[in-house]
């Protein structure tokens, strides 16, 4: 089956939007990726038609929605390749989602002395809430290096492994220099030593084929909006073994089992980790699209933006002066760069003014970008409806924006 991009990019109504009166260029996945119609139809339709709150009621609305966000879990699982439905909880987001293992991870299984290992590369979500729960426990956070071409330092890694350390946490997929980190041999070297390992999915699960079994992840987390879907809901899966472990995140309605005002009972997964009223429809519209990626193929997805990823990089090394800022072997559709003596900022403010959205600034990675000794950059990155004639464009304006600021 061929790769139809016109027919991919039919399906995003704000692609055909201007902006400043020019045709909208959107390079700006790695923050949040558009929506197809059939998702924003989905939304459209439970809001109008069915809304209701879950689990709760008999009547129909109710079962409905039910049914619809039960339907949509199983479809995350098959999608990750879980081995249960019940190791699906849904969040509001990857940052939620990885609050949600710290904390209550930490309450059992960290205390004073004991160390919590992370990377160079790592998104604030995936430093804040460890070094949050070293503070609390008197825990130490150690931070594994990386080599100046991005990709990380496996020495360094298996070096930071000790006997004091609790539990490793690292991205799949970095959303700064786009390096695809070797996932599966870092959890086996972990788990060789006992060690359980949670890894953030956010800028993987959109574009390349993860199946956590395969991967023998413990926790693997990602958001929604990164893969077409709406903001505020995201996923954490869990192996069945340590959801059961861990002690219930927030206390309120449907993660109880029975409660008297002496003691409380707690529900089953995944209820056990979902308080309150959920995004019910979010989830359901994250269910619309995943079956708007698995119809076109994860597996093509993945080719083509690598295709888009490879000539983009071809294109901008014949720009004088453009120092691409992460630069593996094996990448995901990111290109970050920095131009000596032009800040990030005017580069971004002026391809805007031409219609071109990317990112510039430090993208949540500030003490990447401290040991960089940059103060951000300009970040070009790619989804499944980019285009070749679009990165043609990009670097025209960019080329034409250089030669206006320096």
């Amino acid at each position: 089956m061929s790769f139809d991009i016109a027919k991919v990019r039919k399906a995003f109504p704000i692609l055909h939007e201007q902006v400043y009166n020019k045709q909208l260029v959107y390079l700006d996945n790695a923050a949040t990726t558009q929506k197809p119609q059939s998702v924003i139809d989905v939304l459209s339709e439970y809001y109008q038609k069915y809304n209701s709150n879950i689990h709760r009621g008999v009547h129909f609305l109710s079962s409905h929605c039910t049914e619809a966000t039960e339907t949509a879990r199983k479809k995350v699982q098959l999608f990750l390749r879980a081995a249960h439905a019940r190791e699906i909880i849904f969040t509001r987001g990857t940052t939620e989602a990885i609050n949600l293992v710290a904390q209550t991870f930490s309450q059992d299984h960290l205390k004073k002395g004991d160390e919590v290992v992370i990377t160079r590369m790592e998104h604030h979500s995936n430093i804040v809430p460890w070094q949050m729960a070293c503070e609390r426990y008197g825990a130490k956070l150690k931070v594994v290096d990386i080599h100046k071409n991005g990709s990380l330092d496996l020495e360094s890694y298996e070096n930071a492994l000790t006997d004091k350390v609790k539990i490793v946490a690292f991205a799949h997929v970095s959303n700064t220099l786009g390096t695809i980190n070797p996932v599966k041999e870092m959890i086996e070297v972990a788990h060789s030593k006992n060690i359980p390992v949670l890894v953030d999915g956010a800028q993987s699960v959109q574009h390349t084929p993860v199946n956590v079994q395969d991967l023998d992840a413990d926790f693997y987390v990602f958001s929604g909006h990164k893969i077409y879907a709406p903001t505020g809901i995201g996923v954490l899966y869990g192996k069945e073994e340590w959801l059961e472990k861990l002690p219930p995140w927030q206390g309120g309605g449907e993660m109880i089992e029975s409660v008297t005002f002496e003691k409380t009972t707690y529900n089953e997964l995944p209820f056990k980790f979902e308080a309150g009223t959920p995004d019910y429809i979010g989830a359901i519209a994250l269910g619309a699209a995943i079956d708007f990626v698995e119809k076109i193929g994860i597996e093509q997805i993945s080719s083509y933006e690598d295709m888009l990823l490879r000539y983009a990089t071809d294109k901008i090394k014949t720009i004088e002066g453009i120092e691409i800022i992460g630069n593996a072997n094996r990448k995901s559709g990111v290109l970050s760069f920095v131009v000596d003596g032009v800040h990030p900022y005017d580069i971004g403010v002026l391809l805007d003014k031409t219609g071109i959205a990317v990112r510039t600034g430090n993208h949540c990675t500030q003490p990447l970008h401290d040991w960089y000794g940059i103060p951000g950059t300009v970040r070009a990155s790619f989804a499944m409806y980019n285009t070749k004639e679009e990165i043609d464009y990009l670097m025209e304006k960019l080329e034409q924006v250089l030669s206006m600021l320096r």
